[in-house]
Protein backbone atom coordinates (compact mmCIF):
# COMPACT_ATOMS: atom_id res chain seq x y z
CA UNK A 1 0.00 0.00 0.00
CA UNK A 2 1.48 3.96 -1.11
CA UNK A 3 1.80 6.39 1.74
CA UNK A 4 -1.14 8.18 2.77
CA UNK A 5 1.07 10.58 5.09
CA UNK A 6 4.17 12.81 4.72
CA UNK A 7 5.84 13.61 7.61
CA UNK A 8 7.44 17.08 7.35
CA UNK A 9 9.92 18.47 9.67
CA UNK A 10 12.13 21.76 9.96
CA UNK A 11 15.62 20.89 11.86
CA UNK A 12 18.48 23.23 12.96
CA UNK A 13 21.32 21.25 14.89
CA UNK A 14 20.69 19.39 17.83
CA UNK A 15 21.64 16.40 15.64
CA UNK A 16 21.37 13.65 18.56
CA UNK A 17 17.58 14.94 19.30
CA UNK A 18 16.86 14.09 15.87
CA UNK A 19 18.10 11.04 15.20
CA UNK A 20 16.50 10.20 18.29
CA UNK A 21 12.95 10.91 16.09
CA UNK A 22 13.79 9.11 12.82
CA UNK A 23 14.96 5.96 15.31
CA UNK A 24 11.81 5.88 16.96
CA UNK A 25 9.76 6.32 13.62
CA UNK A 26 11.10 3.14 12.47
CA UNK A 27 8.30 0.66 14.36
CA UNK A 28 5.35 3.27 12.64
CA UNK A 29 2.65 1.07 11.21
CA UNK A 30 1.16 3.71 9.18
CA UNK A 31 3.63 3.82 6.26
CA UNK A 32 4.81 7.48 5.23
CA UNK A 33 7.28 9.35 3.64
CA UNK A 34 9.60 11.89 4.97
CA UNK A 35 10.32 15.73 4.18
CA UNK A 36 12.98 17.28 5.66
CA UNK A 37 14.30 21.33 5.55
CA UNK A 38 17.94 21.78 7.17
CA UNK A 39 16.91 25.49 8.12
CA UNK A 40 20.52 26.26 8.01
CA UNK A 41 22.52 23.27 10.41
CA UNK A 42 26.07 24.45 11.30
CA UNK A 43 26.56 20.66 12.68
CA UNK A 44 26.70 17.14 10.63
CA UNK A 45 22.80 17.40 10.22
CA UNK A 46 22.92 17.74 6.91
CA UNK A 47 25.27 15.00 6.12
CA UNK A 48 23.22 12.45 8.01
CA UNK A 49 20.17 12.94 5.70
CA UNK A 50 22.45 13.37 2.94
CA UNK A 51 23.68 9.90 3.30
CA UNK A 52 20.09 8.70 4.48
CA UNK A 53 19.96 4.83 6.17
CA UNK A 54 16.24 5.02 7.14
CA UNK A 55 13.41 2.56 5.71
CA UNK A 56 11.31 5.43 4.41
CA UNK A 57 11.00 7.47 1.45
CA UNK A 58 13.21 11.11 2.19
CA UNK A 59 12.87 14.42 0.40
CA UNK A 60 15.54 16.51 1.81
CA UNK A 61 16.10 20.28 1.17
CA UNK A 62 18.13 22.93 2.78
CA UNK A 63 17.91 26.57 3.52
CA UNK A 64 20.88 28.50 2.84
CA UNK A 65 20.17 30.07 6.14
CA UNK A 66 18.69 30.17 9.62
CA UNK A 67 15.34 31.48 8.37
CA UNK A 68 11.82 31.96 10.03
CA UNK A 69 10.42 28.80 11.41
CA UNK A 70 6.86 28.87 9.93
CA UNK A 71 8.19 29.89 6.46
CA UNK A 72 10.08 27.14 6.48
CA UNK A 73 7.30 24.51 7.33
CA UNK A 74 5.66 26.17 4.98
CA UNK A 75 7.76 24.83 2.22
CA UNK A 76 8.28 21.64 3.66
CA UNK A 77 4.23 21.02 3.49
CA UNK A 78 4.64 22.26 0.08
CA UNK A 79 6.69 19.34 -0.91
CA UNK A 80 4.22 16.78 0.12
CA UNK A 81 2.42 14.75 -2.65
CA UNK A 82 0.42 12.45 -0.03
CA UNK A 83 -3.25 13.01 1.67
CA UNK A 84 -2.16 13.93 4.05
CA UNK A 85 0.65 16.25 6.40
CA UNK A 86 1.86 15.53 9.95
CA UNK A 87 3.97 18.38 10.92
CA UNK A 88 6.27 17.18 13.65
CA UNK A 89 9.31 18.34 15.86
CA UNK A 90 12.12 16.44 15.84
CA UNK A 91 12.32 16.77 19.12
CA UNK A 92 10.11 14.25 19.91
CA UNK A 93 10.01 10.41 20.01
CA UNK A 94 7.30 8.50 19.56
CA UNK A 95 6.17 5.68 21.61
CA UNK A 96 3.85 3.37 20.30
CA UNK A 97 3.99 2.28 16.33
CA UNK A 98 0.36 2.99 15.89
CA UNK A 99 0.47 6.76 16.56
CA UNK A 100 0.68 7.83 13.06
CA UNK A 101 -2.66 5.49 12.24
CA UNK A 102 -4.81 6.77 15.44
CA UNK A 103 -3.62 10.52 13.68
CA UNK A 104 -5.50 9.38 10.37
CA UNK A 105 -8.08 7.39 11.79
CA UNK A 106 -8.97 10.55 13.94
CA UNK A 107 -9.32 12.29 10.57
CA UNK A 108 -11.95 9.95 9.07
CA UNK A 109 -13.99 10.87 12.52
CA UNK A 110 -17.16 13.05 11.11
CA UNK A 111 -16.21 17.02 10.85
CA UNK A 112 -12.34 16.07 11.84
CA UNK A 113 -10.01 18.86 10.34
CA UNK A 114 -6.75 18.54 12.61
CA UNK A 115 -5.42 15.94 15.01
CA UNK A 116 -2.42 16.31 17.19
CA UNK A 117 -0.93 15.00 20.58
CA UNK A 118 -1.44 18.19 22.43
CA UNK A 119 -3.79 21.00 23.02
CA UNK A 120 -5.81 22.95 25.12
CA UNK A 121 -9.89 23.29 25.26
CA UNK A 122 -10.52 26.45 25.55
CA UNK A 123 -8.75 30.12 25.73
CA UNK A 124 -9.90 33.52 26.97
CA UNK A 125 -11.01 36.51 25.21
CA UNK A 126 -6.97 37.37 25.53
CA UNK A 127 -6.43 34.20 23.37
CA UNK A 128 -4.65 33.00 26.48
CA UNK A 129 -4.77 29.44 27.19
CA UNK A 130 -6.61 28.49 30.35
CA UNK A 131 -3.68 25.66 31.50
CA UNK A 132 -6.57 23.11 33.38
CA UNK A 133 -8.05 22.47 30.34
CA UNK A 134 -4.76 21.47 28.44
CA UNK A 135 -5.09 17.50 27.26
CA UNK A 136 -2.03 15.31 26.12
CA UNK A 137 -0.27 12.35 25.31
CA UNK A 138 2.76 12.53 27.13
CA UNK A 139 3.98 9.54 27.69
CA UNK A 140 4.90 10.15 31.61
CA UNK A 141 1.35 10.25 32.01
CA UNK A 142 -1.14 10.78 28.95
CA UNK A 143 -4.36 13.36 30.23
CA UNK A 144 -6.40 12.12 27.07
CA UNK A 145 -9.20 10.41 27.11
CA UNK A 146 -9.12 7.41 24.49
CA UNK A 147 -9.03 7.25 21.50
CA UNK A 148 -9.54 11.05 20.83
CA UNK A 149 -10.65 14.32 22.69
CA UNK A 150 -12.04 17.42 21.08
CA UNK A 151 -9.97 20.84 21.83
CA UNK A 152 -9.62 24.17 20.79
CA UNK A 153 -5.65 24.64 19.70
CA UNK A 154 -3.85 21.62 18.31
CA UNK A 155 -0.21 22.21 19.67
CA UNK A 156 2.23 22.45 17.23
CA UNK A 157 4.36 19.84 18.20
CA UNK A 158 2.57 17.14 15.94
CA UNK A 159 -0.24 18.55 13.52
CA UNK A 160 -2.05 16.48 10.84
CA UNK A 161 -4.16 17.06 8.78
CA UNK A 162 -5.44 16.65 4.61
CA UNK A 163 -3.26 18.34 2.63
CA UNK A 164 -5.94 19.92 0.72
CA UNK A 165 -7.41 21.55 3.98
CA UNK A 166 -4.03 22.86 4.21
CA UNK A 167 -4.08 24.60 0.64
CA UNK A 168 -7.47 25.95 1.53
CA UNK A 169 -6.11 27.64 4.64
CA UNK A 170 -3.24 29.02 2.97
CA UNK A 171 -0.58 26.71 4.89
CA UNK A 172 0.95 28.73 7.84
CA UNK A 173 0.69 32.52 8.33
CA UNK A 174 4.01 33.63 7.75
CA UNK A 175 2.85 37.59 9.50
CA UNK A 176 3.36 35.54 12.76
CA UNK A 177 6.90 36.12 13.16
CA UNK A 178 10.11 33.81 13.69
CA UNK A 179 8.06 30.77 15.09
CA UNK A 180 5.12 31.13 17.84
CA UNK A 181 1.42 31.19 16.65
CA UNK A 182 1.60 29.13 14.06
CA UNK A 183 -0.63 26.08 15.67
CA UNK A 184 -3.14 28.65 17.64
CA UNK A 185 -3.39 30.00 14.39
CA UNK A 186 -3.79 26.70 11.83
CA UNK A 187 -6.43 25.63 14.95
CA UNK A 188 -8.49 28.32 14.26
CA UNK A 189 -8.48 28.74 10.77
CA UNK A 190 -9.25 24.80 10.66
CA UNK A 191 -12.33 25.28 13.14
CA UNK A 192 -13.13 28.95 11.12
CA UNK A 193 -14.00 25.74 8.16
CA UNK A 194 -16.47 24.22 10.60
CA UNK A 195 -14.07 21.57 11.10
CA UNK A 196 -13.13 20.06 14.63
CA UNK A 197 -9.47 20.01 16.29
CA UNK A 198 -9.00 16.59 18.11
CA UNK A 199 -5.75 15.35 20.48
CA UNK A 200 -5.23 11.86 20.08
CA UNK A 201 -4.32 9.37 22.76
CA UNK A 202 -1.13 8.17 21.27
CA UNK A 203 2.16 8.61 23.95
CA UNK A 204 5.24 10.22 23.02
CA UNK A 205 7.85 12.20 24.36
CA UNK A 206 8.97 15.31 23.96
CA UNK A 207 12.70 16.69 24.90
CA UNK A 208 11.44 20.73 23.68
CA UNK A 209 14.43 23.06 22.06
CA UNK A 210 15.04 20.83 19.23
CA UNK A 211 12.30 22.59 16.39
CA UNK A 212 13.53 26.13 17.45
CA UNK A 213 16.43 28.10 16.28
CA UNK A 214 19.34 30.08 17.82
CA UNK A 215 17.29 33.10 18.32
CA UNK A 216 15.46 31.41 21.03
CA UNK A 217 18.58 29.85 22.86
CA UNK A 218 18.98 30.57 27.09
CA UNK A 219 20.82 33.94 26.83
CA UNK A 220 19.57 36.86 28.53
CA UNK A 221 18.73 39.25 25.92
CA UNK A 222 17.59 36.49 23.45
CA UNK A 223 14.61 35.05 26.44
CA UNK A 224 13.63 38.70 26.50
CA UNK A 225 12.99 39.36 22.55
CA UNK A 226 11.17 36.26 23.05
CA UNK A 227 8.99 36.88 25.64
CA UNK A 228 7.94 40.16 23.16
CA UNK A 229 7.79 38.08 20.33
CA UNK A 230 5.10 36.38 21.94
CA UNK A 231 3.33 39.32 23.21
CA UNK A 232 3.17 40.28 19.20
CA UNK A 233 2.29 37.21 18.17
CA UNK A 234 -0.82 36.97 21.17
CA UNK A 235 -1.83 40.42 20.12
CA UNK A 236 -1.83 39.35 16.65
CA UNK A 237 -4.10 36.24 16.93
CA UNK A 238 -6.36 38.26 19.44
CA UNK A 239 -7.14 40.91 16.56
CA UNK A 240 -7.35 38.18 13.83
CA UNK A 241 -9.64 35.97 15.47
CA UNK A 242 -11.45 38.07 17.84
CA UNK A 243 -14.98 36.62 16.62
CA UNK A 244 -14.15 33.43 17.58
CA UNK A 245 -12.95 34.43 21.21
CA UNK A 246 -12.99 33.24 24.23
CA UNK A 247 -13.20 29.73 22.78
CA UNK A 248 -14.27 26.79 24.71
CA UNK A 249 -15.07 23.41 23.16
CA UNK A 250 -16.11 21.66 26.51
CA UNK A 251 -19.47 20.56 26.71
CA UNK A 252 -21.67 22.01 29.72
CA UNK A 253 -21.92 18.97 32.13
CA UNK A 254 -17.48 19.38 31.58
CA UNK A 255 -17.79 22.74 32.54
CA UNK A 256 -19.96 22.26 35.66
CA UNK A 257 -17.43 19.36 36.65
CA UNK A 258 -14.43 21.39 36.07
CA UNK A 259 -16.39 24.92 38.07
CA UNK A 260 -17.47 21.98 41.06
CA UNK A 261 -13.78 20.33 41.17
CA UNK A 262 -12.22 23.81 41.52
CA UNK A 263 -14.60 25.18 43.93
CA UNK A 264 -14.08 22.47 46.19
CA UNK A 265 -10.24 22.00 45.93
Amino acid sequence: MGARVTIAMSVFNQLALTRACLESLRATTEPFRLVVIDNGSTDDTARVFERFEYPYPLRFERNGENRPVIATLNRAWRLAETDYVCVLHNDTELVEPEWLARLVAALAEPGAGLAGLYGVKRLRRSGRYVGRTIVHSLAEGPTVRPPWEEVAVVDSVCMCLPRALLEEVGGFDEGYGFYHGLDRDLSFAVRERGRRCLVVRAPFVHHGGGTRAREFSAQPERERRDVAARREVLARFRTKWSHRLPCDVRSRRERVTAWLRAKLA
